[in-house]
């Protein structure tokens, strides 16, 4: 298998880690593999990444974002 043939596994800037319980419930978000804070809805994630000077045109490109235990509207406990 030559390095063309192999698969792309993107690293997005943004990763958005699962439900954590609280109150109200959140999830930690992560840019460039640091921890920034907590995300209580998705505007929170959004305002984090333009913190960091980080524009966001499609939360549902996984190049940009990755949603980890849920999507951008996954916010409370399952």
């Amino acid at each position: 298998m030559t390095e063309i043939d192999t698969p792309h596994i993107g690293s997005p800037r943004i990763l958005v880690l699962r439900v954590q319980p609280g109150t109200p419930p959140f999830r930690i978000v992560e840019i460039d593999g640091q921890v920034v804070g907590e995300a209580r809805a998705v505007t929170d994630v959004l305002e984090a990444a333009a913190a960091f000077g980080i524009t966001v045109h499609d939360l549902d490109d996984p190049d940009v974002v990755r949603w980890v235990g849920g999507d951008k509207f996954t916010w409370t406990l399952h």
